[in-house]
């Protein structure tokens, strides 16, 4: 950290979350998003001017060779996670990145070992366990006030083009499994405060352009007994979103 204890952080990914990140971070005293990279210097510039951000980088590799950068935010597609995370931790920088870690176990685990060898913070952004709505259940969970017998999710959305959140063409497939499924087995691991043992996974008829499956279904079970069913859809024409059902004691 900088020696007037101002976190300097760098994000990578000028588009929709890259967005989120950077309205976020002002947000919070002391932290300060010093540099920005997106998929183009032009991109980054013009996003930079958008945020209010002091520097423009062409590359990650410019980024991780600033030395007053402390940490970095990846909101890049999905299949640079794992390799953008471990060369922010080589590079001796923390790292927060957007889910999922990666897109196969090998890699997510290359990314633990890295961390564990690096002693530093390697976060991915699982952001429903610090919902306030989740917490109060966690915390009567926790407080053996609510006992979790099924967790019971459904996540929906309306995607048959390739859009991101502002409606805006994407560099990168979205992924039901990868990207909302890991969401809802995250938060099921968390709220059971037991690790799952057992998956099931079913997919529909993948998609002739988007190349990806557009339904869902997953089945959990933790260590405890507890399950989780979850139900995942691109089809679906609204409501859209994600709706909770917590059975239990």
């Amino acid at each position: 950290m900088t020696d007037d204890r101002t976190l300097r952080i760098a994000l990578a990914g000028g588009g929709a979350f890259g967005a989120k990140h950077a309205a976020a971070l002002k947000r919070i005293e002391g932290v300060e998003v010093a540099a920005v990279v997106s998929s183009s210097l032009e991109r980054a510039q013009k996003f930079a001017a958008e945020h209010g951000i002091g520097h423009a980088a062409g590359s990650l590799d410019e980024v991780l060779a600033m030395d007053d950068i402390d940490a970095v935010v990846l909101a890049t597609p999905t299949q640079m996670h794992a390799s953008q995370t471990l060369a922010c931790l080589e590079a001796g920088k923390h790292v927060q990145v957007e889910i999922p870690l990666a897109d196969s176990l090998a890699d997510a685990e290359a990314c633990v070992a890295a961390q564990e060898r690096a002693g530093l913070v390697a976060m991915v952004g699982h952001t429903r366990r610090f919902n306030p709505s989740h917490q109060w259940i966690k915390r009567r969970v926790d407080a053996g006030e609510f006992s979790l017998q099924q967790m019971d999710v459904q996540t929906y959305f309306f995607r048959r083009k390739n859009l991101n959140a502002l409606g805006r063409p994407r560099s990168w497939t979205d992924h039901l499994l990868w990207h909302h499924a890991a969401h809802t087995v995250d938060l099921f691991a968390h709220q059971a405060g037991s690790p799952i043992v057992q998956a099931h996974a079913i997919q529909g008829p993948v998609h002739p352009e988007l190349g990806i499956a557009m339904d869902m279904s997953i089945q959990l079970r933790a260590a405890n007994g507890a399950i989780c069913t979850l139900s995942l859809s691109f089809n679906n024409d609204g409501p859209l979103g994600t709706f909770f059902r917590y059975i239990g004691d």
